[in-house]
């Protein structure tokens, strides 16, 4: 079994800075795997994020409406996969997921507003 928790959401001021954590146990080898934020707002769909490959560097691929302004990153003593959120906008409220080899966690609400 995979376990994952995501920490670090809240309520952030438009153009505000926030940094989700996902942190990973249990039965995988977290180095070598492919992790991956998505995100969902009430009544639509869970949209794709960003993606982190293995490796150092990793390789890394996010989506249009996040690039430039979210990064993601690994830190791979601690297990855990970050999403660095800048210059946030209303539309970047939502549940922030993680996933990995298609576990997935319970989410954190983050919420935009001034």
């Amino acid at each position: 079994q995979v376990q994952i928790v995501e920490s670090g959401g809240g309520l952030v001021q438009p153009g505000g800075s926030l940094r989700l954590s996902c942190t990973v146990s249990g039965n995988i080898i977290f180095t070598n795997a492919v992790y991956t934020w998505y995100r969902q707002t009430p009544g639509k769909q869970r949209d794709w994020v960003s993606t982190i490959g293995p490796g150092n560097p990793a390789w890394t691929n996010h989506a249009d409406s996040v690039k430039g302004r979210f990064t993601i990153f690994r830190d791979d003593t601690k297990k855990t996969i970050y999403l660095r959120m800048n210059n946030v906008k209303l539309d970047d409220t939502a549940v922030y997921y993680c996933e990995v080899d298609g576990h997935w966690g319970q989410g954190t609400q983050v919420t935009v507003s001034s």
